[in-house]
């Protein structure tokens, strides 16, 4: 059998941003970043503070405009994809003190369905149970959220998204302030055979063990520094790159001018 027969499974990218530039008030947030991602792999989104993880996120799914470039979710605008994207922020968004029960959390993830506010059908029911199930809090279904760690919050969080039923993931921090062992649990779930046509997007600042758990990296400082295999493009320059300080990269790229020589 030849390379042609074997690879039968033709890629698609679903994620593709072109020159993709984000101001906030008098900050260049995010600037000239450009990548592709096809469908179905597991990336890790890294960088340091500020260095533009959540804003990226925040335009992936409509929530904040582009100054400049383009993002496109299988070939649409963010505005008219966003069925297709499930996003979990940083946990620190939502206030755990509120009185809500996992089984209200998850069921979050039908309200585009209609489904939400009549939670107690069967189909409903069955949608919760089975992506609980998934995240292996099945038997927390009617427990508060404030009784939950921080771990298990996480899973509650990613059994939302699967109820949705999103062709993309998106998980802002999702290993922030959760221990070894529930990082491993999230990856677990992430790495699951139902999950395989899914796309995963995880914004992290661990860059360790990267080559174990994802497929790709997107090494991200208020540009792309690199993208692709971890083994690939986690090098030192690299590095360096994302965490070191290199404004002389920008100097020509303020607020409303993105790399333009003015005449």
């Amino acid at each position: 059998m030849n390379s042609e027969q074997i690879n039968t499974k033709k890629s698609r990218s679903i994620i593709v941003s072109d020159g993709a530039c984000v101001e906030l008030g008098n900050d260049l947030v995010l600037d000239d970043v450009t990548f592709s991602i096809d469908q179905g792999k597991k990336v890790a989104v890294v960088g340091p503070n500020g260095g533009g993880k959540s804003t990226l996120f925040n335009a992936i799914v409509g929530l904040l405009p582009l100054a400049n470039g383009s993002i496109k979710i299988d070939g649409k605008n963010p505005q008219e994809a966003k069925s297709l994207i499930s996003y979990v922020p940083q946990k620190d968004f939502m206030n755990r003190s509120f009185p809500i029960t996992v089984n209200q959390v998850v069921g979050m993830g039908l309200v585009d369905k209609n489904t939400f506010f009549n939670s107690n059908n069967r189909e409903s029911k069955n949608k919760i149970s089975t992506s609980l199930k998934s995240v292996g809090l099945l038997d927390q279904i009617d427990t508060n959220i404030n009784n939950l760690s921080g771990g298990q919050f996480q899973r509650v969080l990613i059994a939302r998204a699967l109820t949705q039923n999103a062709q993309i993931i998106l998980l802002d921090e999702a290993f922030s302030a959760v221990d070894v062992g529930a990082q491993e649990d999230i990856m677990n779930i992430i790495n699951k055979n139902d999950l395989d046509s899914k796309t995963v997007l995880i914004a992290t600042h661990d860059i360790n063990n990267l080559e174990e758990r994802f497929d790709e990296v997107l090494c991200l400082n208020r540009h792309c520094c690199a993208y692709g295999k971890p083994s690939e493009v986690l090098t030192e320059k690299v590095i360096e790159e994302m965490y070191g300080s290199h404004s002389a990269m920008f100097k020509n790229h303020t607020l409303n001018s993105h790399g333009e020589t003015n005449d």
